[in-house]
């Protein structure tokens, strides 16, 4: 049985207004234990920015984070996926692109996101990656 994105995606994808404080960004992002957050405007998605990203793109460049805002950082126009697609479009994505993770859009709606590491455990929880993805995150 081929499975969709919706079976194992999160179903309630964190995201911040183009706005946002890159400093509060990575709070929200040590609070709920994630590494992306979308970002929206009036609901809709833009972008998104990761950890990386905040390192990379953010501290790295010598910017002050108390006044940067996750628009300056963002990935914008990102590469996404409808809950109704298959497992295999999402991995095909994630090769072909080089990602991680898919935010998974509904017609213009926000409804979840994917991770490679979602895809590891359905797929093979033995594997590395999927034991990785399935341990308890530590302090």
């Amino acid at each position: 049985m081929v499975q969709c994105v919706r079976d194992i995606m999160t179903g309630t994808p964190v995201s911040v207004e183009t706005g946002a404080l890159v400093t509060d960004v990575a709070r929200l992002m040590r609070d709920e234990d994630i590494g992306v957050v979308l970002v929206t405007r009036e609901d809709h998605l833009l972008g998104l920015v990761s950890d990386r990203d905040l390192v990379v793109r953010g501290l790295a460049e010598g910017s002050d984070p108390q006044e940067m805002t996750v628009a300056d950082l963002c990935t914008e126009e990102p590469i996404t996926i409808t809950p109704d697609d298959d497992l295999e479009r999402a991995v095909a994505l994630m090769r072909q692109h080089a990602i991680r993770r898919l935010p998974v859009v509904e017609g213009d709606a926000l409804v979840g996101v994917i991770s490679i590491g979602d895809l590891a455990m359905e797929i093979d929880r033995k594997s590395a990656l999927g034991d990785i993805s399935s341990a308890s995150p530590s302090t």
